[in-house]
This record gives structure tokens, C-alpha cells and sequence, in this order.
């Protein structure tokens, strides 16, 4: 599973850490993935996908013995969608230049990088145990795509041999734009889901910048927890990097 979260109060901090999850969704966007794409896939066929395609279902491996192959993600493109266009590899490029000068490395200094390289698209986090409720949010946030609520929206399949939880990234195209970020949110929050989130620019993901990284970033930039106590009912958003609320 791509692990995307902060460190949990007490976890021993294993050094490099980082480098394991980041190896570990490389391999998983290596390997084939099952997808709806609603752009060219008529709407009739959804419910049958979905139904045959649940990620509680759905093994990460496979089976050999069965001619199954592993699965490295489930993904739902909305009528929106476009691939991202930005320069990955002249990004990594100035990554390795920047690690070898002996800049600090701030989220300031990777905001700049991903400026430069337009690799700006982001992802709010769902981190779920296999079973009902991870099945229940994807369903929702899947058909928000469909209906071209969302650009991109995708699950990590069941790993057996994992903690017993699943990720759900919901996509959007700018980090760097708080408002549309706040907004993605609200879709998420508008199709049922009300479990906690947490936001991490896919410039992270590229450069290997996950839970337990040597330059001590938090993976993750903003958080949103459901607040059923306001009227109306919406989400509290603090940005991880400022400490600041931003609803």
C-alpha cells in the first residue's frame, strides 16, 4: 500500500523508512491496473465493474496458480480527466541538484521545484481497513467521478500480507491552490465520506517523500476532520505546514 501518513504517536521511528513505501508504490504503479474509464466506457457498465472490481476483494498479488495477476491499483477516470503533463524527470533532475548543493530542504524549496517543473496535481488521502466501510467510500467517491465531480480517483487493492488497511487518493489538478484543494474536499464530504483525510502533492510521491524521511517533512500537507458538531455540518481543514486553519 502507498503510505501516506504521518507517523503514529510511539511508532518506532525506523531511519529511511521512506525509502521502503516509496519502492513499494513504485511497484504498485508498475503493475497492471484495473480501470473504469468513463471518458470511452458506456455509464451502463459501471455497477458490474464495480461490483466485480471491490478492493476488499481484489488481491494486490494475485494468484499465480489461478493465471491472476497482480493488481497494483483500482482507478476510476472522470469525464475530466487528463494525464498530468509535467516535467517528472527534469523535476528528479533538480532534485538530485538541489540534495547534492546541501540546501536545506523545506517545503518551500520542493513547492519551488514543482513550480518550476509544472508537477502540480495533488491528492486528498482516505486510509481505510479492508472490509465494509473501505468498500462504502470508494463506491462514493468513485461515482463522483463518474459523474465528473473528480478527475482521478483510486484504491489499493487487498494485501494479505499488509497492516489491514487500504488507501483512496482523490485527485485534483494544483496543490498550490488552497481554494481548489478546499473545494475537492467538499466534494469528497458532499458524497457520504466522513472519515479523517490528509493531502499530499504528488511532487512528494516523485521524489520519495514519505512517512520517516531523512529531511524530516511531513508527508502530508493539509488534514480534514468532519466535524459533526457545526451547523452546517463540514469539514476542519489545518494546514500541517503553517499550523493554520483554513476552515
Amino acid at each position: 500500500m502507498e503510505e501516506e501518513g504521518a507517523p503514529v504517536e510511539g511508532d518506532a521511528v525506523t531511519p529511511f523508512a521512506a525509502e521502503t513505501y516509496a519502492a513499494e508504490a513504485m511497484a504498485a504503479d508498475m503493475d497492471p491496473w484495473i480501470v473504469f474509464d468513463s471518458r470511452r466506457t458506456p455509464r451502463s457498465e459501471f455497477d458490474a465493474w464495480l461490483e466485480n472490481n471491490g478492493p476488499s476483494q481484489v488481491n494486490r498479488f494475485g494468484d499465480e496458480k489461478s493465471g491472476v495477476s497482480p493488481v497494483g491499483w483500482i482507478a476510476v477516470l472522470g469525464l475530466n480527466h487528463c494525464p498530468s503533463s509535467g516535467d517528472v524527470a527534469g523535476l528528479q533532475e533538480s532534485w538530485e541538484k538541489l540534495l547534492a548543493s546541501g540546501r536545506p530542504v523545506s517545503f518551500q524549496t520542493v513547492k519551488e521545484l514543482a513550480l518550476n517543473h509544472g508537477v502540480l496535481s495533488g491528492k486528498w488521502l482516505m486510509h481505510l481497513d479492508s472490509g465494509f466501510k473501505l468498500d462504502h467510500a470508494w463506491e462514493c467517491v468513485a461515482r463522483a467521478a463518474l459523474d465528473g465531480k473528480i478527475s482521478l480517483v483510486k484504491v489499493s487493492p487487498h494485501n494479505p500480507n499488509g497492516e489491514g488497511k487500504q488507501v483512496i487518493c482523490a485527485y485534483n489538478q494544483d496543490f498550490t491552490d488552497e481554494s481548489e484543494v478546499v473545494r475537492l474536499d467538499n466534494i469528497i464530504r458532499a458524497t457520504g465520506v466522513k472519515c479523517g483525510l490528509t493531502y499530499k502533492p504528488d511532487v512528494y510521491t516523485y521524489l520519495g517523500i514519505y512517512r520517516n524521511n531523512r529531511w524530516k517533512l511531513c508527508p502530508t500537507i493539509y488534514e480534514s476532520k468532519f466535524d459533526l458538531e457545526r451547523v452546517p455540518r463540514r469539514s476542519h481543514i489545518i494546514s500541517r505546514v503553517t499550523n493554520l486553519e483554513v476552515t
